[in-house]
This record gives C-alpha cells, structure tokens and sequence, in this order.
C-alpha cells in the first residue's frame, strides 16, 4: 500500500501511451505523469529522508504541510504531537544540527519572557571562550574497569522496540562521536555490538541476555557476555520514567523470530516483564547483587536506574550503601516525562516523579549520606538541548542520556505508531519493508553530528555564563520565573541540605518522614 500512489502513476503512464496510438492528442497527459514517475523513482533511490524512500511521491505532501505550517490551521498539523511553541522549536532545531544545516534561530525569543516557567541561564560579563570537550570518569573507586563517559550519551533503547538499522544507526554513531549506547532492557542485540560502539548493557526485570529457562536471573550468561569488550557498564533498571512500576512492554506485533531467540520468549503474545526483580527483593540484597554483578563483569562499573517514587525507598537504599560500605558506580535518574514505545495512559501521564523533583532528591540525599563523591549521577528524560544539559547539571548531574532527541535525530517524526509496528520512517517497527527506508550510513552521522553540536551548545552557555568547567555551574546559575512578577534561582526553589545531614538525628525537616521509616532490610 505505500507505493500505490507511486504505481497508479506507473500505471497511467503505460496506459495512455497505448491509447495514444488511436488518440494522439492524449500523449500531452504524458507531461504531466511522466515527472511525477521519474520524482517517484528518485525517492525510492535516495537515501537522506526514509519517509520518502518509504512512501514515494506521497511523502512529499508531509514537506509540503511541514513548509507551510505557520499558515494553516495548527491542529491539523499538530494533532498527534506535542504542538506547543517550544517543542516545535527544539524538534526543528535537533533536525538542523543533525542535518549540518543552519541550526539558528531568526527573530529572537521564541517564547514569552514574563510567562510562568520561563528559565533561563545567567551570562556574565567576563565571558569566555567555549572550553573543549569534557569526560567523566565512572567507577574509579571500585572498579578495575572504569569508564570516561561524555557528557551526552543515547538513553536506553532496546532492539524489538526500535528496528535493527535503527540500533544500527545509533550505535554507528555513538562510535563515531565517543559517546556511549544504553542498550535498553531488551539486551545487547547482534546489532548493537555489530555497531562498535562503547555500550551500557541494560538489565531489566525480565533479564533479557541473561534469563534462564524460567525467566529468572542466569549469571553464567551474564558473566559471558559482560565481559564483552564493547560493553563499558552494566546498568539494572528498577524503574523508567514512562511507566514506574511497571514491566517493560514489547507487543507481540514487534516481535520477529529472531527478537524471540534474543531475549529467550515465545512467538504470538505481548511480552510483559514482570513489575520487580526476582534477584533481589531488599535494599541490602540489591546492593550484594550489584557487588556480584561487579565482580561477574570483570570489574566494570555497575549501576541502577530509577524513576523517583517512595522516597523512603531510596533512603533505605542509602542506608544499606552505608552499612555494607558499597555501592552503586552510577544512579541513572529518569523523570516521569520519560517517553517509551508503549505504556498505559495511567502510567505514562499519573506515575513517577519528573526530573527535576527526582533528580534534586537523589543528588541531595547522597550528599546527606556521604555517599555523592562515591557515585556518579545520569540524567534522562526529554534532555535534548545544550540548556537542558546545562539545568540537569546545575542540579546535580554529572552526564545526561537522551533517547527522544537521538530519535529525531535518526528521522523520528512523531508519528506515534511505535506501539503498531507501523512507524513510517523505520525507526520503530519490525515491518522490513519499513525499516529498510532508514539508510544506516547517513542516519548515524546524523546521530554524531547531533552530539556534536549539542555538546559543543552546553560549553558555550558555560562560557557566556563565565564557567570554565560543567562542574561550575550550581543550582544558582539558573532562573525561573514562577509567577508574572517573580523570579527565583534553582537554589530557592530547590532544597539542599549539608554533608552528612542523614547520617543521624535530627535530620532535616524535609526528609524526616521518609527517613524515620527508610530501613535497608526492606523496600
């Protein structure tokens, strides 16, 4: 069906000029057709927009609406996306960078400055020169492995849910920027390793690459594979910020045979993971199965990734780090604006706290417990510009992750069919007549070039902001405007606490509830 329109064309063509041979005057129609199959023919053979190579001839009306969207009515554009000013802003913007076209902006502000939730990054007047690049170093207490991080990597995205020249694409890029691939809970695929680049192999609940026969944790297999060498960090998810509290969901429309031989499932089902991990079922023993899990991989860093709930849970997370004098290399923090490719609408709008909420308690409930110099925090949820970067290290992170704006940046058009197989530009579905519109070569420079970009976005604000290093910038460097009339820094609207404040009582008020029923013998 995608090429029908391109055929009825073909088709038309081949008929008139067997009519013309009686009706000659029927041969100026040929005019008209003729082009339209040759524009047909050129967007099957080119390979920079898959939703073109994907859909021939009628694709061009996608442009067409996108040039002259300003003009016309929003909703008919804008229905099944996010269509406020903003997004439509940074959507166009990724598409620039990762393009290499002019990624700037004319007119100026595109937002209004006296609205509610307006922030912004104070400049200085002894502003400098762009630093270079930056890494960070992960698990260098603990680990004989450890791993230089950039300051942007890709989020985890599991192979099933995105196509295989989509993981491709990706991890092609990831290995031509230095940046590392999350793998996502549905493991290290052929195509993530085959990529060649650095990668954080995500266990989740179902332990997919590492599951024994009855779906529980296997570490044979996991010591097998861990010791891979592209595989730079081991990363077990507790929750995500799209649906905490909930297994991850691959429909059974997505899943091919090999996907099931992959992660050791059936054909023909929904594959749910379970809500919790089966491994561990306290603080103490997660923290024991992190020192395993450490110890299987050859001495990698090891880490955890959440989307903040209970806060009690985490401080008796923290209290068992304390006791056992271990703990985790990394936290990855996702917020409750997380984005996936299938979750309940309860879930995905009504559960978990955003980042700024998540990451702000964890940073400062390490700090509380001594326990922030030890462990490196990993920001992700809708993290797609340099500002952004530039909020979630102010509030403590040390590196972000991005999955949604890697996705733009391979040609993701928020069509919203990931759950349906039916994504038309090849990014996230199973269909390989789809998936083969997305060019692997041209997508993982997209995906390099985006990095690029956006890093070298963040080391300007620092250097307008007069900071030399991301480790400058504080919770004071950035502003919000709250309401018409008032205007407070992330210091004011955030809490901080001193080193050590939870390691005894009176603890602050602010986290006396949850500390006094925190207990690391129990989540």
């Amino acid at each position: 069906m995608r090429h029908v329109f391109f055929a009825v064309f073909g088709l038309l063509g081949i008929a008139v000029a067997l009519i013309a041979w009686t009706w000659p005057p029927v041969l100026w129609s040929l005019l008209v057709l003729v082009p339209l199959f040759v524009v047909g023919l050129m967007d099957i053979a080119q390979r920079r927009r898959a939703v073109l190579r994907n859909f021939p001839l009628i694709g061009h009306f996608r442009y067409l609406l996108e040039m002259i969207r300003p003009e016309i009515n929003q909703y008919f554009i804008e229905s099944n996306i996010d269509g406020t000013p903003f997004n439509r802003e940074v959507r166009s913007v990724i598409y620039q960078r990762a393009k290499g076209a002019l990624a700037t902006l004319p007119f100026g502000t595109q937002r209004d400055v006296a609205e509610p939730g307006y922030e912004w990054i104070n400049h200085s007047i002894g502003a400098r020169t762009a630093a270079p690049d930056q890494r960070v170093l992960i698990g260098e207490r603990q680990c004989a492995q450890p791993y230089s991080a950039s300051l942007l990597n890709i989020s985890a995205m599991s192979y099933g849910s995105m196509s295989k020249n989509a993981i491709l694409a990706l991890s092609r890029g990831a290995k031509l920027g230095g940046f590392y691939h999350n793998t996502g809970e549905g493991g290290a695929s052929t195509y993530h390793l085959e990529g060649g680049a650095d990668l954080v192999w995500q266990i989740g609940t179902g332990y997919f690459g590492c599951r024994t026969p009855a779906g529980g944790f296997d570490p044979d297999r996991f010591a097998e594979m861990a010791k891979h060498p592209s595989i730079k960090m081991i990363e077990v998810k507790l929750s995500q910020g799209a649906k905490p509290g909930h297994g991850g969901i691959l429909p059974a429309a997505k899943i091919t045979p090999e996907i099931a031989a992959i992660r050791g499932v059936p054909m023909g089902k929904d594959v749910i993971s379970p809500p919790g991990h089966s491994a561990f079922s306290t603080p103490v023993e997660l923290i024991a199965f992190l020192e395993r899990l450490r110890e299987l991989s050859g001495g990698k860093p090891v880490g955890i990734k959440l989307c903040v709930g209970d806060q009690s849970e985490f401080l008796g997370l923290c209290k068992a780090m304390v006791a056992l004098d271990s703990n985790p290399d990394f936290i990855t923090v996702d917020g409750g604006e997380g984005g996936t490719g299938a979750a309940p609408l309860e879930f995905s709008n009504s559960v978990g706290s955003p980042l700024d909420r998540g990451l702000s308690f964890v940073h400062n409930a390490l700090i509380g417990f001594n326990l922030r110099d030890r462990i490196k925090i990993i920001a992700t949820g809708k993290v797609s510009t340099g500002f952004h970067m530039a909020t979630r290290l102010a509030m403590g992170a040390d590196l972000c992750a991005s999955a949604r704006a890697m996705m733009f940046a391979l040609g993701c058009i928020q069509a919203r069919r990931c759950n349906s197989n039916h994504c038309p530009v090849g990014v996230a579905t199973q269909n390989p007549h789809l998936v083969e519109g997305l060019d692997v070569g041209n997508k993982s420079v997209r995906v390099q070039r985006f990095h690029k970009e956006t890093v070298h976005a963040l080391l300007e604000l620092l250097g307008a902001a007069g900071l030399e290093h991301p480790d400058d910038l504080r919770p004071w460097h950035i502003n919000r405007r709250v309401s018409p009339t008032q205007v407070l820094n992330y210091a004011q609207i955030y809490d901080t606490i001193e080193p050590g404040a939870l390691l005894s009582e009176p603890v602050p008020a602010q986290y006396e509830a949850a500390w006094l029923v925190a207990t690391s013998e129990a989540f």
